[in-house]
């Protein structure tokens, strides 16, 4: 992993873990839930809220003042939007996808679940989206929640991530094991 990664990562886990044992304490993890599923969201649908995380040209006081603007506007609690402001006055709004991503984890970890990321090339039905989850949970033993993706790039089948194992069964996948396998030959 690359320094900076590595940078990013920690940074978002300490922002993860603070806010998770403060919504714990408090008894608002389900209100947590919701909010990272409305920042998710938001992130996935708003260009100009991905600009306002991850550009430079912003001052600390008007990222500040502007995601404790959006914050109220979407409703999120009083834990999240003061991490939220407080993570734009020290200059670390770039950490929030990851930070959601870890959020995501600890909840589900305190659940006693895990959850999988799915890439598939087409959307899943909720019938084949219910089979996977079955297969994966027999597999891994726990509850699993299923972030599915979609990206035709695979061609077709699915790319699953459960923690740090990895299933790659996407077409694209075995046609570069094949184009590897036919260079080595050649």
């Amino acid at each position: 992993m690359s320094e900076p990664a590595s940078i990013s990562s920690g940074i978002a886990a300490r922002y993860a873990q603070a806010v998770f044992e403060l919504a714990q304490d408090q008894g608002h993890l389900d209100k947590l839930e919701n909010d990272i599923q409305i920042l998710k969201e938001a992130l996935s649908q708003s260009v100009d809220l991905m600009s306002l995380i991850n550009s430079p040209v912003y001052s600390r006081e008007s990222q500040s003042k502007a995601v404790l603007a959006v914050a109220a506007k979407m409703k999120l609690t009083k834990t999240m939007s003061n991490t939220l402001g407080l993570m734009a006055s020290k200059r670390r709004l770039f950490v929030v996808p990851a930070l959601l991503d870890r959020l995501s984890g600890l909840i589900a970890g305190h659940k006693g679940e895990v959850s999988a990321e799915v890439t598939s090339a087409k959307a899943l039905t909720k019938a084949q989206s219910e089979k996977l989850s079955k297969a994966i949970s027999a597999r891994v033993g726990k509850a699993v929640n299923i972030n599915a993706t979609v990206d035709e790039g695979i061609i077709g089948g699915l790319v699953v991530k459960v923690g740090s194992k990895m299933i790659d069964t996407s077409i694209r996948s075995k046609l570069n094991s094949l184009q590897n396998v036919m260079k080595e030959v050649g």
